[in-house]
């Protein structure tokens, strides 16, 4: 795909210094830029790369005062790092811009494609499944019998969505997640085994919703797993069965949620946060990196951290405190020689 900085202006409502016919085809850092690259500079950091970057057109600030000629046409926006934003949008948007059904694949007759589908190679569509318009499902994906997605679905390769979930409007599952496996359900038998219980429930993901790669949403044993509207979940996540999570709320990469646990609204959960089952979350709760949630949080809009959850500030006085303890261990041990010392005095005295 080739580009003028012509068209590109045109786009973003900008306006030209250069050559309104240079051309480009690729999207580049403007300190790695080649030529037929489009870059951008919204730093004032990396203003020096503007005056020897080969990139053959750059997006900057209308406020931007050059102080050196620069190669490359320029093409002058309100606000470079948004414009830039919507570009990237743009062009992803065309790269991704799939329609038709590849072969080999299966369709069963009973399933139902919205206009503008696309069906990759080898990609497994079940009986009863109805999807949305623009929906896009890549190879090797695998969508269970009366599936049913929204509009605007994006599944990308070897993602496997089992019988029964709902997906909503503009739903994206990356590669390699799973969506509706069983809940990890056993009953504890008399001579230490367990038997499974079946899970009946399905995963609901409401609209907006991002799955990241190789996160694991279970399937409720009755009901529905639930990630509300907006919600955004990392890579390498596990969701347990009967799960809610609620809208807008953000989860990175590692964190564990238990069976049965409410997360509330605009929370946001750093990287291998571990919480255990049947408690709740109150919205706008930020928990830290590697905490451990093993109650429930009903204040909303606090700062959590800490192996075991304590309160934010708590769990940084507590650092401060383990930073200081080689100082505080060589003090005591100097006050117990200073005891022994006077003891001795006293003793002889």
């Amino acid at each position: 795909m080739q580009f003028t900085a012509q068209d590109i202006s045109l786009l973003l409502n900008g306006t030209i210094e250069g050559d309104p016919q240079a051309a480009v085809s690729k999207l580049a850092k403007i300190e790695e830029a080649t030529g037929g690259s489009l870059s951008f500079l919204a730093n004032p950091k990396y203003e020096h790369f503007l005056y020897t970057t080969q990139a053959t057109v750059v997006i900057v600030n209308k406020s931007l005062v050059l102080t050196e000629p620069v190669k490359p046409t320029l093409i002058r926006v309100d606000n470079a790092y948004s414009s830039f934003t919507i570009l990237l949008n743009q062009y992803n948007s065309l790269k991704l811009n799939k329609t038709g059904v590849e072969q080999p694949c299966f369709i069963h007759p009973e399933a139902t494609l919205g206009d503008n589908a696309y069906i990759g190679a080898f990609a497994y569509i079940g009986a009863g499944v109805k999807t949305g318009k623009n929906c896009k499902i890549y190879p090797n994906t695998y969508v269970g019998d009366n599936v049913t997605l929204g509009d605007n679905v994006t599944l990308f390769a070897g993602v496997k969505v089992y019988f029964d979930c709902v997906l909503g409007n503009n739903v994206i599952v990356h590669s390699g997640a799973v969506i509706g496996s069983d809940g990890f359900g056993f009953a504890p038998n008399s001579d230490g085994s367990y038997s499974k219980i079946a899970q009946i429930g399905n995963v609901i993901l409401e609209d907006d919703v991002e799955v990241g790669s190789n996160t694991t949403i279970d399937r409720a044993t009755m009901g529905s797993t639930v990630v509300r509207k907006g919600a955004k979940l990392d890579n390498l996540i596990q969701i347990a069965h009967n799960v809610e999570i609620g809208a807008n709320t953000v989860i990175a990469a590692q964190t564990g949620i238990s069976g049965s646990t409410k997360i509330g609204e605009r929370v946001t959960l750093g990287g291998q946060v571990g919480i255990v089952g049947h408690i709740s979350i109150a919205d706008g709760t930020f928990i830290q990196a590697q905490t451990g949630v093993n109650r429930s949080i009903s204040e909303p809009g606090k700062k959590w951290g800490g192996v075991i959850v304590q309160p934010y500030q708590d769990h940084l006085r507590s650092q401060v405190v383990v930073n200081q303890l080689p100082q505080l261990k060589k003090r005591i041990e100097e006050l117990e020689k200073t005891i022994a010392e006077l003891r001795i005095k006293q003793h002889i005295g």
